[in-house]
């Protein structure tokens, strides 16, 4: 095998969602999010991605990145995939190599990587080479289609006589400040969001970012009113897959909470 690492090109995509998706057959990718996130990266987010080629052929890439939302000039979040055909042999190593030298100048502070613990195999590759685990998030998964609503029902209405009412994204197009208070009103609930580092308040052009997005589905971004106020928010956003939905942001304003 002749194995050529070379930078990512724009006529890579295709390659890059067909060595991803066989990997991720229960979150596959889409072409249309993995280019619009590309496009609509942040300036300050540092980010170069590589491909591996065997005789012409696409066989794996490899990137680093900054997140915006937790952003730290010297932090970096690296990311890797290999052909299911081609693991085991190397190719993953090569391109870690690559990856590092590249950050070497950039001075990195941390690197990190974000694996399911099911992958045995990646955890492994990364221990190898240092990492730890710094933090565990716990996903929660519904089966939509065998959803008993009934101990909701009325709920709703309850709501409704403590003056709050419950309006999809679309419903409150009528007004000309909905995202501004949406924008202001996520960057206060985000600070109650555990995670690993602190969160960076989101600018208007980042939440513009999400909301312009082609996982934004406008009848299911719900936000709670109460005497016109913004006081809570819920999302569900198209995630890759057009099939695939996963839960955004969650939650209420301290003064409205329940104790």
């Amino acid at each position: 095998m002749y194995l050529l690492i070379r930078p990512f090109t724009p006529n890579d995509y295709p390659a890059l969602i067909a060595i991803a998706n066989p990997t991720l057959a229960d979150d596959p990718a889409t072409l249309e999010e993995v280019r619009y996130n590309d496009e609509h990266r942040h300036p300050l987010c540092k980010f170069q991605r590589w491909v591996a080629e065997d005789d012409g052929r696409i066989i794996a890439a490899a990137e680093y990145d900054q997140d915006i939302h937790r952003y730290h000039p010297r932090k970096f979040w690296i990311d890797g995939i290999v052909r299911i055909d081609y693991q085991g042999q190397g190719i993953g190593s090569a391109l870690y190599r690559q990856l590092i030298a590249a950050l070497q100048p950039l001075n990195p502070l941390a690197v990190q990587n974000q694996v399911r613990e099911d992958r045995t195999r990646s955890i492994q590759f990364l221990q190898r080479r240092g990492f730890r685990e710094a933090w565990r998030r716990w996903e929660s998964h519904l089966d939509v289609a065998t959803f008993d609503p009934t101990p909701y029902m009325g709920l709703e209405e309850q709501l409704r006589t403590q003056g709050i009412e419950i309006k999809t994204f679309r419903e409150l197009e009528a007004d000309p400040e909905r995202n501004r208070k949406l924008h202001e009103l996520e960057n206060e609930l985000v600070v109650d969001v555990p995670n690993m580092d602190a969160r960076t308040p989101a600018s208007y052009d980042m939440f513009m970012h999400t909301l312009n997005s082609p996982y934004m589905l406008p009848d299911a971004y719900f936000a709670a009113l109460c005497n016109g106020e913004y006081i809570g928010v819920n999302t569900l956003y198209r995630h890759r897959a057009s099939n695939y939905l996963h839960t955004g942001l969650t939650g209420v304003k301290g003064a409205y909470r329940r104790r």
